[in-house]
């Protein structure tokens, strides 16, 4: 397999609102992180941070610019691997422990990192085999209902288990804009992994189908609209009925 360069390592698209797309081409499509960037007038934001193969602040300028808050939406491999360079650091404390010592089992780097996710490999002495996220212990824990304040933008933390336990989502209540990490994307959704919880995640898809909103941008796969946010939930409901039937 080729090997990539660190300078194409990732793209980054305007999605308006103010709003980036930061994401790591190289890797395929299911195993890929969205990475979102919001500008805000005070500090910025970053939602999750890729696989941390590359150094994200050293190919990614928009990120080094201006004081901002690197947020995990939970802390599975492909979302937190380049939050250590970042200085602050926020997680929902249920999963704050494994931020802070990230093993590759509890980050599910053990059953889903191999070269096979990569259609192209990192740069330098890469080694799927070796691949570790490095700890990032959080300066902020996020509860359900926090709002993070950017200055001239507001996002509220929505706790959203069932993917993972401190899995959460942020609601942006003036522009309609749904970050919904891995709670919900549109794309095969994981409901079992080893910290999942099939309970917790249909309260979350119920609480979710009730947030009106305009967009939504995803852990993973395209963005889309609300009324696609309530299909996708209802589908997600449905079908765990008529399992559970």
């Amino acid at each position: 397999m080729r090997i990539a360069t660190a300078e194409s390592w990732y793209q980054t698209a305007s999605v308006g609102d103010g709003v980036t797309h930061v994401w790591e081409p190289h890797v395929k499509e299911f195993y890929r992180c969205n990475i979102w960037h919001l500008r805000g007038r005070d500090r910025d934001l970053l939602i999750d941070s890729g696989m941390g193969v590359v150094s994200l602040r050293g190919q990614v300028a928009l990120v080094a610019e201006r004081p901002l808050l690197a947020v995990a939406s939970h802390t599975h491999f492909d979302h937190i691997g380049s939050h250590h360079e970042f200085a602050e650091r926020a997680v929902h404390a249920a999963e704050a422990e494994l931020m802070a010592k990230p093993g590759r089992k509890e980050t599910l780097a053990d059953p889903y990192v191999s070269d096979d996710i990569f259609t192209a490999l990192p740069p330098g002495d890469y080694s799927s085999a070796a691949y570790q996220v490095t700890p990032a212990p959080a300066t902020r824990l996020l509860a359900d209902g926090e709002v993070i304040d950017l200055g001239d933008r507001h996002l509220t933390v929505i706790h959203a288990p069932g993917h993972s336990p401190g899995s959460i989502a942020l609601w942006e209540e003036a522009s309609g804009i749904l970050f919904s990490g891995d709670a919900i994307y549109d794309g095969e959704l994981v409901d079992d992994n080893y910290h999942s919880d099939l309970d917790a995640y249909i309260a979350t898809m119920e609480r979710l189908l009730a947030i009106p909103a305009r967009i939504v941008h995803g852990g993973h796969f395209p963005s889309f609209d609300g009324d696609r946010l309530r299909a996708l939930i209802r589908r997600y409901l449905d079908e765990k009925e008529k399992a559970r039937a």
